[in-house]
C-alpha cells in the first residue's frame, strides 16, 4: 500500500537508512491507521548538483504537506 520515496544527498550509510525507514514506517502507520507491514520505504541518493533538476523542480506544491522544498 503506501510507498515512501525519500530523496537525499549521498553520504548516509545503509544502517542509517534502515533505522530511519523503521522510524518513518512506525510514525506513518500510526498516523495513517494502516499496518506497518503495508508500508515500504526507499531511499534515492541525488547528487547536490542535480538536486534542483531532479527533485526540487518536480515537486508539485499541492502535494507538499510539510516544510518547503529545499533548493540548492
Amino acid at each position: 500500500m503506501p510507498h515512501i520515496d525519500i530523496k537525499l544527498f549521498p553520504g548516509r550509510s545503509d544502517e542509517m537508512k534502515k533505522a530511519a525507514a523503521k522510524a518513518i514506517v512506525e510514525a506513518a502507520a500510526a498516523e495513517l491507521a494502516a499496518p506497518a507491514s503495508a508500508f515500504s520505504v526507499s531511499f534515492t541518493d541525488v547528487e547536490k548538483d542535480a538536486w534542483n533538476e531532479t527533485v526540487a523542480d518536480k515537486v508539485e506544491e499541492a502535494s507538499l504537506f510539510a516544510g518547503e522544498v529545499y533548493r540548492v
